[in-house]
């Protein structure tokens, strides 16, 4: 039987946005309701979900060869697997989450340290130990299983809980104290896959796609016609990932421009673009950026 990489993906809240970002990847993935064993478009890919708590486990175990999963549940774990690449989304950005400590609104509690001898409900269980013990504050720490945020006052008297934009917590009238880590998706990988030579290639293939779709998300490629005697006029206005690839147009006075920018200054840089005699400025989204 030929080699395949058997690769985790994170069931539950971050499903979605995986299944999109391998999509942009160039991997399209088809996961029903029912089966934990999706179908992928590559012959070399076995495919599992499992919960991300659980993902560095069975990476660290073998089971899987590699697999999505928030740095957060690797440091949560304490297992010694590899992370391969660091891939900034979540289910609702694209950007990274926060552990935040949160308390009752009008509870007084203000710092940590106000929490002496209290009890604190979290999923995060070993990192929020270590997070009160560096700061020698004594607390109980218990594990939740879910609707965290509902707990305060009556079933604790604070959470470490995740968040992005920190809605639900302000929904539940919880106000945060301090943030106790930040976290993004990796693509982690076990020793011994890391160890085969045809594992580890799939592998960093698979984590060049991913950062590549995930660099793209975030910017946009430009193309834009320009005389030749207003060019340095054009370039000036332009914030090139590398130097702008500039064409001969087939008229010797003309030349064309491809750029790539950050989306959020394309809104900025066209207008620029056309004060400075630019026309046919076309903006276009990219699927991969590969540096």
């Amino acid at each position: 039987m030929a080699d395949k990489l058997r690769l985790g993906l994170p069931k539950g809240s971050l499903q979605d946005a995986t299944l999109a970002l391998f999509k942009r990847a160039g991997w399209n993935i088809y996961a029903d309701g029912r089966s934990y064993f999706p179908s992928i478009d590559d012959v070399d890919i076995e495919c599992m979900l499992i919960r991300a708590q659980e993902m560095a486990r069975y990476v660290d175990h073998g089971v899987l060869d590699a697999g999505l999963t928030g740095i957060d549940w690797v440091v949560e774990s304490g297992l010694d697997v590899t992370s391969v690449a660091s891939l900034t989304y979540a289910k609702q950005s694209r950007r990274k989450v926060r552990w935040v400590l949160a308390v009752p609104d009008g509870s007084g509690f203000e710092k940590a340290a106000d929490l002496e001898g209290k009890i604190i409900a979290t999923e995060l269980v070993e990192v929020t130990k270590r997070y009160f013990a560096a700061k020698g504050v004594n607390v109980k720490v218990e594990f939740s299983w879910g609707a965290t945020e509902v707990k305060p006052p009556t079933l604790a008297d604070a959470i470490v809980e995740v968040t992005e934009t920190g809605s639900s917590l302000k929904a539940n009238h919880l106000k945060i104290i301090d943030t106790v880590m930040e976290s993004e998706t990796h693509f982690i990988a076990g020793k011994s896959a890391l160890a085969d030579p045809w594992k580890r290639q799939k592998i960093d293939q698979i984590a060049l796609m991913l950062r590549g779709a995930i660099d793209a998300q975030s910017q946009v490629g430009l193309m834009l016609n320009v005389r030749r005697a207003d060019l340095a006029a054009v370039l000036a206005v332009l914030p090139a990932l590398n130097s702008p690839t500039v064409s001969q147009l087939s008229d010797a006075e003309w030349v064309a421009v491809n750029t790539i920018v950050d989306e959020r200054v394309a809104r900025d840089v066209i207008p620029r673009l056309k004060a400075a005699a630019a026309t046919g400025i076309v903006e276009y989204p990219l699927n991969k950026v590969v540096l």
